[in-house]
């Protein structure tokens, strides 16, 4: 399974949904709250192009937000890529 790295905050609702999807999938992944330490928003920005959580990575897969996420599960194109790598 690759690595999957998720930026979330602590009172996001949409966060919260990502995680819970990627929990239902057994998949493991990396939380980075950005409001844990000044700067991780900026970093998380410069990095994504976005401003808004969660922003999700799966390996180098830059996904996007929950929307992007449900969307891949209902396309049934998730398993493949939590499987990939």
């Amino acid at each position: 399974m690759p690595e999957i790295q998720i930026y979330t905050t602590n009172i996001c609702p949409y966060c919260m949904m990502a995680k819970r999807l990627l929990d239902k999938k057994g998949a493991s992944y990396t939380e980075i709250n950005v409001d844990a330490k000044p700067g991780l928003r900026e970093e998380m920005m410069l990095k994504t192009k976005r401003r808004t959580v969660p922003q999700i990575y799966i390996g180098d897969y830059h996904v996007g937000g929950f929307d992007e996420l449900y969307a891949l599960d209902q396309q049934k194109k998730l398993d493949d890529l939590l499987k990939a790598a």
